[in-house]
């Protein structure tokens, strides 16, 4: 296993930066950036940016000096690439991260002004005073989450988030009132290894909507075991270690006039 940093060259914040990535290990990856003193947020899915100041600290906790072409490539050959558009940016990345889902998989988690590709087949919806977030229990599952669920044949992604949100616990919504959070990304390592109905490729949109008060809920009787409304530290206790948290953290970090 390598850890790799090429020369600090790229331009950023008036300072210049180095790319620390892995060519075999997430994990170790991140060891070494701890070692290296690296905050968690300079991660970006694959790599992490290091300040030139920080070149030296990163070698010393073991990263490898290669050029750039040579990090750029072994990544690239590495399989642990994070894929994302123009504005997204990588918040989570974790093997076997959604315990429900049989089988091998990564989860990987993006902030995003976009809606997920069009294949996108399932919703969820943050649904938000400003203190309180609405979260429901499963029957066919453990823990605790924001509504959603599968999306239908012929529905987009925002019909199906409403749909969802109505069928779970009855509110009502506009799918134009939805903002794009992010999404998570489900990949199986091979499309023979993806359980059906699961394509090889899954996205689960998240979208947000801010409502002025808390509203009476009415759960369904056989999909919900209880739906709440719950304050932040409440959500952050029940569902902090989740790999879907850090797009509850973004919705909640927000800049909203209150």
């Amino acid at each position: 296993m390598t850890v790799l940093i090429d020369p600090p060259a790229w331009a950023a914040h008036g300072r210049l930066f180095s790319h620390l990535a892995s060519d075999t290990s997430l994990e170790e990856l991140h060891e070494i950036a701890r070692r290296a003193g690296m905050p968690p947020q300079a991660f970006e899915g694959d790599h992490y940016d290091v300040p030139q100041e920080r070149y030296a600290d990163a070698v010393a906790a073991g990263a490898v000096p290669v050029s750039a072409g040579e990090l750029a490539r072994r990544l690239r050959d590495s399989g642990l690439r994070f894929r994302k558009r123009r504005g997204e940016r990588p918040l989570e990345r974790r093997r076997n991260g959604l315990e429900w889902i049989p089988g091998d998989h990564v989860v990987e988690v993006v902030a995003s002004p976009l809606e997920p590709p069009s294949s996108a087949g399932a919703a969820v919806v943050l649904v938000t005073t400003a203190d309180l977030l609405l979260l429901v229990r499963n029957t066919s599952r453990a823990g605790w989450a924001a509504p959603g669920g599968k999306r239908d044949p012929g529905e987009s992604v925002r019909q199906a988030a409403v749909r969802e949100l109505q069928e779970e616990v009855g509110l009502g919504l506009d799918p134009g009132r939805l903002t794009p959070v992010g999404y998570q990304r489900i990949v199986f390592p091979t499309q023979a290894a993806a359980p059906p109905p699961w394509d090889q490729i899954n996205h689960l949109a998240v979208f947000g909507v801010q409502l002025p008060a808390p509203e009476p809920l009415r759960p369904d009787p056989v999909e919900i075991a209880e739906a709440e409304w719950v304050s932040w530290t409440e959500v952050e206790r029940r569902t902090g270690t989740q790999v879907f948290w850090p797009l509850l953290a973004r919705w909640r970090d927000r800049p909203v006039d209150r």
